[in-house]
């Protein structure tokens, strides 16, 4: 079939899917060919910031010295300092509960060790394993960044999902984000766009729309 523009896929979708009573997410499946999953550089691992970002909140966490901790002030969602960390790890439902409620992890590189040690069995099956940031700099951009952005996983699935914004954004922005997530996930790709088989947009409960 021939290619269509994100905008009239994004439109079809919202005069599709019926309505509900809160803001549905609009994704992206895509399905892969021609790739052998079970070697890790075929596999998609990405974050993607959005244009328009991803139409709610987005929380950062950071883990860092009190200095650290003191300068991020205001900037990440949740500063955990080295007694902080000690505390979260005797409270495993609490330390669970930050990560499935955590969109983004930061860490100073000197805690990296402890932090993949003792917390990276619960963060890396959801690949939340922090990004590390040299010690004592500043990550504020980083964070603007994180906060608009989606983290884009395949794992070795042909089909995989993106989450591009939610329903109550403007079509137009909800297109460009579109555009921006496969662009990315084609510069990924060995051989690029001929390694996608196809493309749909949906709401997350809602009906897909091809396309490519």
């Amino acid at each position: 079939m021939a290619d269509r523009t994100a905008l009239d896929a994004v439109n079809e979708v919202l005069q599709k899917a019926p309505a509900r009573n809160f803001a549905e997410s609009i994704e992206l499946a895509i399905n892969l060919k021609d790739l052998d999953l079970t070697v890790p550089k075929n596999r998609i691992e990405d974050e993607v910031p959005l244009p328009n970002g991803r139409g709610r909140d987005v929380r950062v966490a950071l883990f860092g010295s009190p200095e650290m901790c003191q300068k991020v002030k205001g900037v990440v969602d949740v500063a955990i300092d080295p007694p902080a960390l000690e505390e979260l790890l005797k409270d495993k439902p609490r330390a669970k509960k930050l990560v499935e409620e955590t969109d983004f992890f930061l860490a100073e590189a000197p805690m990296m060790p402890t932090i993949g040690r003792r917390l990276g069995v619960v963060l890396g099956p959801r690949g939340k394993m922090p990004r590390p940031i040299p010690p004592g700099g500043d990550p504020s951009n980083l964070v603007t960044a994180l906060k608009r952005s989606i983290r884009v996983r395949s794992k070795g699935n042909r089909t995989f999902h993106a989450a591009v914004g939610i329903r109550t954004m403007p079509p137009e922005k909800l297109a460009q984000n579109v555009d921006a997530v496969l662009q990315r996930i084609v510069g990924k790709l060995e051989r690029g766009r001929t390694n996608i088989e196809s493309v749909y947009v949906k709401t997350s409960m809602g009906p897909a729309v091809r396309l490519w």
